[in-house]
C-alpha cells in the first residue's frame, strides 16, 4: 500500500526527469501531469493579501460559490493583492536565503518567524529596499516578481518556506529553476506562477498589483501602472499548494493517513 500511495505523490510534481537543477536550465511549466482525470483547479479558499498577516481576508470557497446553481461551473477564483517586490533575472537561493541563515529547518511558528526576518537578505547591496526590514519578520510586499531562472541555485527547501513565512503569497517570474517549483509546490508555501512576458521590466517596487487565477490561467493587473499581464495556469499543481503542500494534499486525498 505504501509503494502505491508514493508513486500516486509522484504524479503531482512535474517530473526532474533524469537531469538536476541548472541554472542553465531553468523550469517552464508548458505542461503538467495529471493527478487524476477528475481534478480541477479549485481552491479551497479567496485570499485577498498575504498568508500570515493581520489583515488577511478569507473568503470561504462555499461562499464565493453561493448563488450558482451548477457546482461545475462554480469555480472560485483565487485572487491575491498587494504591494509588489520586484527582482530581475537568475535570483539563486543564496539570494533568496543565505545558507548560514538556512542550518535548521523551522517546526514551530517562532522558527518560522526566525527564518522569516533571513527572506531576500542575501540580495547585492544595490538593492536598497528590504524585503524584510531590519528587526521585522514579516514583508509589507506579498507579491514578487521577477525574471528568467528564478530560485537557481541549491535544492533547499527553506527558499520557498522563508519566502511563504515572511508573507509572500505568489512569485510571478518568466521561467523557474526547475527544484525551486517543485519546492515552491511540495511545502505549499507560496504560488510559482509564469507571466507570458518579462513583467519584471515593466513593474517597479511598491506598485499595488492584483493577481487573479482561473481554470484556465490567470491576470495580473497592476493598478499603478493601468496594465494588464496574461499569466500561464498553473494546473494541477494549484491544488496541492492550495491544500498546504504535498503531504496536506496527500491526507486530504486519502492517499496517506491523517495526522489526527
Amino acid at each position: 500500500m505504501a509503494s502505491s500511495s508514493l508513486a500516486t505523490l509522484s504524479q503531482v510534481l512535474p517530473s526532474s526527469s533524469t537531469k538536476h537543477s541548472s541554472s542553465l536550465s531553468p523550469f517552464q511549466s508548458s505542461s503538467f501531469l495529471k493527478i487524476n482525470g477528475s481534478t480541477s483547479f479549485i481552491p479551497s479558499s479567496i485570499s485577498l493579501t498575504s498568508r500570515g498577516t493581520s489583515s488577511t481576508t478569507i473568503i470561504p470557497r462555499a461562499a464565493a460559490a453561493a448563488g450558482s446553481d451548477d457546482s461545475n461551473e462554480a469555480v472560485a477564483n483565487t485572487t491575491f493583492h498587494g504591494l509588489c517586490y520586484v527582482l530581475k533575472d537568475n535570483i539563486d537561493t543564496d539570494q533568496i536565503i543565505p545558507a548560514g541563515a538556512a542550518c535548521t529547518f523551522p517546526t514551530n511558528q517562532q522558527e518560522r518567524d526566525e527564518i522569516a526576518g533571513h527572506a531576500l537578505s542575501g540580495l547585492p547591496d544595490f538593492h536598497k529596499t528590504r524585503y524584510v526590514e531590519p528587526g521585522e519578520n514579516r514583508s509589507k510586499y506579498s507579491i514578487i516578481i521577477g525574471g528568467v531562472n528564478f530560485g537557481c541555485g541549491s535544492s533547499r527547501e527553506h527558499a520557498p518556506v522563508c519566502l511563504g513565512a515572511a508573507g509572500a503569497k505568489a512569485i510571478v517570474a518568466q521561467s523557474y529553476a526547475r527544484i525551486f517549483f517543485r519546492n515552491s509546490v511540495a511545502t505549499g508555501e507560496v504560488f510559482p506562477l509564469e507571466s507570458e512576458v518579462r513583467v519584471c521590466d515593466e513593474c517597479k517596487t511598491g506598485d499595488t498589483v492584483t493577481i487573479e487565477l482561473t481554470e484556465t490561467g490567470g491576470l495580473l493587473t497592476n493598478h499603478t501602472t493601468g496594465k494588464n499581464y496574461n499569466l500561464k495556469s498553473i494546473g494541477d499543481a494549484g491544488p496541492v499548494i492550495d491544500a498546504g503542500g504535498i503531504f496536506s494534499y496527500a491526507r486530504m486525498m486519502g492517499m496517506i493517513p491523517s495526522l489526527a
